[in-house]
């Protein structure tokens, strides 16, 4: 019995994919840039503060979209705004994730119905992969559209993706 026989008798070996892996890192390590509007910025803020500590999920918050993974747009978002949140979008790197936070980002809002500046939901401008409700919506209600990205990053098929567009 060799040195490496010993060493994989005691249960050392994991089996899985490099999908599977990439998966695995790429939720483990979310860096999201934060583009906060209006009122759902601060609770947005309030989730990376220590208490809520939104750190502990591995989300790190970067100044340039050209190194982040994720956005989370949080607030009003009005016409002017449209075309500064699609720039910062394009500039992302793939796989790029959103989180829509708060109504007026989800569907504009109290305010669509009565100004002509309001854009009716972010998804109108980009696609959106985890809405979080509310007015604005709690820290803990944040956490939970991360893990719901977590679930859905977890479930990514990328190798065959790529596969299908060539």
């Amino acid at each position: 019995m060799g040195f490496l026989d010993k060493e994989f008798t005691d249960g050392n070996i994991v089996i899985t994919t490099v999908e599977d892996l990439f998966n695995w890192a790429r939720l483990s390590s979310i860096w999201q840039v934060g583009f906060g509007l209006a009122c759902c910025a601060i609770e947005m803020m309030a989730t990376s503060a220590s208490h809520y500590d939104f750190d502990r999920f591995g989300v790190i918050p970067r100044p340039s979209p050209r190194q982040s993974d994720a956005i989370i747009i949080s607030g009003t978002v009005t016409f002017k705004m449209a075309i500064r949140i699609k720039r910062l979008y394009e500039q992302m790197p793939d796989p790029k994730y959103v989180i829509s936070m708060g109504s007026c980002s989800n569907c504009g809002g109290p305010y669509w119905e009565h100004g002509y500046h309001v854009v009716k939901g972010v998804d109108r401008i980009i696609p959106v992969d985890v809405y979080v409700p509310g007015c604005p919506p709690r820290p803990e209600a944040l956490l939970e559209g991360l893990l719901k990205l977590q679930e859905k990053i977890r479930e990514e098929r990328q190798i065959k993706k790529v596969y299908e567009e060539v």
